[in-house]
C-alpha cells in the first residue's frame, strides 16, 4: 500500500488534470486563460499536504477559488478540491479549528455566491449541500476512527489483563511447586536424618537394627526421588516424556504414619465420621498438613506421642495433629529401631520460643508453619495452631470439602 503522502499527491495531480481538462474547452471565454488555468492549479496542489495541515490547507485552496469567482471567471470546475480540504480539516482538527474553519468557509463560499455569475439560488443550494455533505462524512469518519481506537484499547487492556493473569497463575503455580518441594524433602530427610542418628548410636553393637535403620534410610530416599520426580516433571517443557504419578491424597497417609513410627515416634490415627469425597487440591492439603506436622514434631519436639485425627463432617473435614511430651523428659535414648527421638532440640536458626528453655519442646517459627498456613489459605479454610494444656502442640485445620 502507498504512503499517504504519495497518496494525496497522486490525488492532487488527477485532480489538477480533471480540472485543467474541464477549462480547455472554454479557453475562449476565459481571458486571461493563463491566470484561469494557474488559479485551478493552485487549489488542487495544495491537498499533497492536506493530512499534514489540515487546517492551513483549507486557506491554501480556498483562496484561489474564492479568487477565481471573484475575477468573474465561468466555467469553474465542481469544487472537489475545496470538498476534500474542508473534509479533512473536519475530521482530523480539534473541536476549536472545527468551528474556526466551519465559520472561514461559510464567508469564502458567502463571497463566491456574490461574485458576478453566482447569482442563481441553484449555485448556492448545490454549495451548501457539497459543504454539508462533507461535514457529515467528516463526523461519521471521525466516530469510525474513535471507535477503532476504543476497540484498540480494549484489545490491549484485555492483552495485558490476560498477560497479568499468566503472570499471576505462574506465580501460584511457582509457590504450589515450592511448598511441595519443601513438605517432600522437610518429611523425608527429617525421617533419613533420625534412621541416620539411630544406625550410628546402634553400631556397632546391635548391626541387625542399625541395618533395619539403614533399610529405612533408602526406602524413604526412593520415595522422596519419586516425589521429587512427578513434582519437576511438570517443569519439563512439553516436548519432554514427562514421568508424573498422581499427586498425594489421604489415602497414603498410612505410608507418612508408618514412616513416622519407624523413628521410634508412637502415632495414633483416628478418623471420625463418614469419609467423603475431597477435592483434589483439599485432599493433597489435608495430606501435607499431616506430613509437615509430623515433620515438624520429629525434627523440633521432644514428643512421646502424636495424635492425628480427621473429623468427616457435611462439607468440612477437619484435620488435627497433636504431640504430647512426658512430664520428665527422658534422656536420648532408642525407639522402636534404636532411632534417638527423644531430646532433639530446634536446628540451627530456628529458636525456640520464648520462655521455653530446655525444659519444654522447642518449637520452629520457620517456613513449616507458614507453609502449612498458605496451604490452608489456598483452600478456603481456618487454621489454628498453639500449644497444648498437657505441654504438646496442636495443628487443627478446618477445611471445606470441595
Amino acid at each position: 500500500m502507498l504512503p499517504p503522502r504519495v497518496q494525496d499527491l497522486a490525488l492532487a495531480l488527477a485532480l489538477t488534470i480533471a480540472g485543467v481538462a474541464s477549462l480547455v474547452p472554454y479557453h475562449s471565454h476565459l481571458h486571461p486563460f493563463g491566470l484561469a488555468l494557474g488559479l485551478i492549479v493552485a487549489q488542487s496542489i495544495p491537498l499533497t499536504w492536506r493530512r499534514s495541515w489540515p487546517v492551513l490547507i483549507v486557506v491554501a485552496v480556498a483562496i484561489p477559488r474564492v479568487t477565481y469567482d471573484v475575477l468573474g471567471f465561468g466555467y469553474a470546475p465542481f469544487p472537489l478540491a475545496p470538498w476534500i480540504a474542508f473534509f479533512t480539516a473536519m475530521e482530523r482538527s480539534g473541536p476549536v479549528m472545527r468551528r474556526i474553519v466551519l465559520i472561514g468557509t461559510v464567508i469564502g463560499a458567502t463571497i463566491s455566491q456574490l461574485a458576478p455569475g453566482h447569482n442563481q439560488p441553484y449555485d448556492a443550494t448545490v454549495s451548501a449541500f457539497i459543504f454539508l455533505t462533507a461535514w457529515m462524512a467528516a463526523v461519521l469518519s471521525r466516530t469510525r476512527r474513535a471507535y477503532i481506537r476504543e476497540i484498540e484499547d480494549r484489545a490491549a487492556r484485555a492483552e495485558s489483563e490476560r498477560d497479568d493473569g499468566a503472570a499471576r497463575a505462574a506465580a501460584q503455580e511457582r509457590t504450589r511447586i515450592a511448598r511441595e518441594l519443601h513438605d517432600v524433602v522437610a518429611h523425608h530427610v527429617s525421617l533419613m536424618a533420625v534412621q541416620a542418628e539411630a544406625a550410628t548410636s546402634l553400631l556397632p553393637g546391635r548391626p541387625v537394627a542399625a541395618a533395619q535403620s539403614v533399610e529405612i534410610i533408602a526406602s524413604t530416599a526412593r520415595q522422596a526421588l519419586t516425589e521429587l520426580r512427578r513434582l519437576l516433571g511438570v517443569l519439563r517443557s512439553p516436548a519432554e516424556h514427562l514421568e508424573t504419578s498422581p499427586s498425594m491424597s489421604l489415602a497414603e497417609l498410612g505410608t507418612v504414619l508408618d514412616q513416622v513410627r519407624g523413628t521410634g515416634l508412637p502415632v495414633e490415627f483416628t478418623v471420625l465420621g463418614a469419609p467423603t469425597p475431597l477435592a483434589p487440591g483439599v485432599d493433597l492439603t489435608a495430606y501435607r498438613i499431616v506430613q509437615e506436622a509430623l515433620t515438624n514434631t520429629i525434627r523440633h519436639a521432644r514428643a512421646s506421642q502424636a495424635d492425628v485425627t480427621l473429623c468427616y463432617e457435611p462439607g468440612y473435614v477437619t484435620v488435627s495433629v497433636t504431640d504430647s511430651v512426658p512430664a520428665a523428659a527422658p534422656g536420648p535414648g532408642p525407639g522402636a529401631n534404636g532411632a534417638a527421638v527423644a531430646g532433639r532440640g530446634a536446628e540451627p536458626g530456628r529458636g525456640a520460643e520464648p520462655g521455653q528453655g530446655d525444659q519444654g519442646p522447642p518449637r520452629s517459627g520457620g517456613f513449616g508453619l507458614a507453609g502449612i498456613a498458605e496451604r490452608v489459605a489456598s483452600c478456603g479454610g481456618n487454621l489454628t495452631v498453639g500449644p497444648t494444656g498437657s505441654g504438646g502442640f496442636a495443628v487443627t485445620a478446618r477445611l471445606p470439602a470441595l
